[in-house]
């Protein structure tokens, strides 16, 4: 299993057999990334919320592959508004099995809306999303704060990467967020979500350090993690 980071919280995730999962796919707009939207290529598209920096080239993505939106109900209803054919609604505490794997969705501490034309579009709830596929766990947080239950998600998944938000401002800080990693307790804590915007500038070798030594890795954007 290849992870790529791609900015923010994009995160590209190729399987053995060649299927391909693209998550939170901000790209217009996104100075960090190194994707250009018209040309990205997934099967399946994963979205944690509806916030422009989350949801961001969903649609055409996803029109332009063929590819089904999966997500909570409010997003997957979005999507097929805008004329995406193919979508999988979901919401916090289910599961379900997919050609690729298993999706869980989980809690994320967040909000989650849309605005166009001038009026704010409900999303439905923030999730964080965990993927189990190939015997591996990968859990993509989403956008977060810090919450106890995090403890609970790391009894129930045996999680060999997690990618965290550590922004601060919208999301988790550098701190909250190495006590995040400790609950979760994860092979593996990748961070995302920062320096996209000033509001949101930080080192990520500061939270690396936090973490025990070899459980944090700093991903540039477009370096691939193969589990």
């Amino acid at each position: 299993m290849k992870l790529t980071y791609h900015g923010h919280s994009v995160l590209a995730i190729q399987l053995a057999d060649g299927q391909k999962l693209l998550f939170d796919p901000f790209i217009t707009g996104n100075a960090l990334t190194d994707l250009d939207a018209e040309t990205v290529e997934t099967d399946w598209l994963l979205i944690t919320h509806g916030h422009s920096d989350h949801i961001g080239d969903m649609v055409p993505i996803a029109k332009r592959n063929e590819a089904p939106v999966i997500s909570v109900v409010e997003i997957c209803r979005y999507a097929a508004r805008k004329g995406v054919t193919e979508t999988h609604g979901m919401n916090m505490g289910g599961s379900f099995e997919f050609p690729f794997g298993k999706i869980s969705m989980v809690e994320a501490k967040h909000s989650s809306g849309l605005e166009e034309d001038g009026t704010m579009i409900y999303m439905g709830n923030p999730v964080g999303i965990i993927l189990e596929a190939e015997g591996k766990t990968i859990y993509h947080a989403g956008d977060t704060a810090l919450f106890s239950d995090m403890a609970m998600i790391g009894e129930r998944f045996d999680i060999d990467v997690a990618f965290l938000p550590i922004g601060d401002n919208f999301t988790m800080g550098v701190q909250d967020a190495a006590t995040a990693a400790a609950l979760l307790n994860a092979s593996k804590v990748v961070p995302i979500h920062y320096n996209t915007f000033p509001m949101i500038k930080q080192d990520p070798q500061t939270f690396v350090n936090l973490l025990p030594a070899g459980v944090g890795q700093i991903l540039a954007v477009g370096e691939t993690l193969e589990v």
